[in-house]
């Protein structure tokens, strides 16, 4: 099969090497909720093409939006109360030298502790967003939705993190190309890979880009990936590497 694949390409046996591939995605992703509570709401399906930063799901987060709330209220009272010490300690700090010790004392240990209350409020609002930031699944790349596992009222637990969704790019493929250990000094990157898809009558050309540096155990095989579009993931196919030597 080698010599026959090698010859209906018109090459020579000993100068290209020949290799199988399989089509991967160039990013793909398990996604899940790291908090815990009720999917409220999924906004996508298997086959659904997503931009970076697209909500695709949701938890119940009523509880979580009043907190935020609160934090708000909390911290812009803490910072009306900062601005008050904070001009009265200045005011203050100007005429010191005519103050009694203890009166600049209380007023400076006010500012401090005002300053204090501030930056605790500001912390906890912080805090309080990132828990509702958790509540909504997110898409990390632009791609497209292969793989669900959830519906509207499944429950998930931040503890027990489980995937639900599976994300990969939409056109961006790579090929993992297979050959021979034996030509591991002689493969590298830049160089061409002429291939087919398996059950496909056309050839086509890709530029290897990465060269793994271990070789399989079992084949006694080196991988070389090379970026290509459109293809399906999953295919798989064989071809020869361009010998530039």
């Amino acid at each position: 099969m080698r010599v026959l694949f090698l010859m209906i390409f018109g090459i020579s046996l000993f100068a290209d090497i020949y290799a199988t591939f399989d089509v991967f995605p160039k990013r793909s992703a398990n996604l899940a909720f790291s908090s815990s509570g009720i999917v409220e709401k999924v906004n996508v399906d298997i086959g659904s093409r997503v931009k970076k930063g697209d909500v695709l799901a949701k938890l119940k987060n009523d509880e979580i939006k009043a907190l935020v709330e609160m934090a708000k209220a909390k911290l812009q009272k803490a910072q009306t109360a900062l601005k008050y010490a904070k001009r009265e300690y200045e005011r203050q700090t100007k005429v010191k030298h005519l103050l009694d010790a203890s009166v600049y004392d209380k007023v400076e240990n006010a500012y401090e502790s005002a300053l204090v209350n501030y930056n605790e409020a500001k912390a906890n609002l912080a805090y309080k967003k990132e828990l509702l930031e958790k509540t909504y699944l997110k898409a990390p790349f632009d791609g497209i939705i292969y793989a669900k596992m959830v519906e509207a009222g499944d429950v998930v637990s931040g503890a027990m993190i489980r995937t639900i969704l599976k994300l990969e790019s939409t056109t961006k493929r790579e090929l993992h190309i297979y050959f021979d250990q034996k030509y591991h000094t002689k493969v590298k990157v830049g160089d061409k890979f002429i291939y087919k898809i398996d059950g496909e009558t056309q050839t086509k050309t890709a530029t290897i880009t990465k060269i793994y540096p271990n070789s399989d155990i079992k084949s006694r095989k080196m991988t070389a990936v090379a970026d290509v579009q459109g293809e399906t993931v999953g295919l798989f196919g064989e071809g020869y590497i361009k010998d530039e030597d």
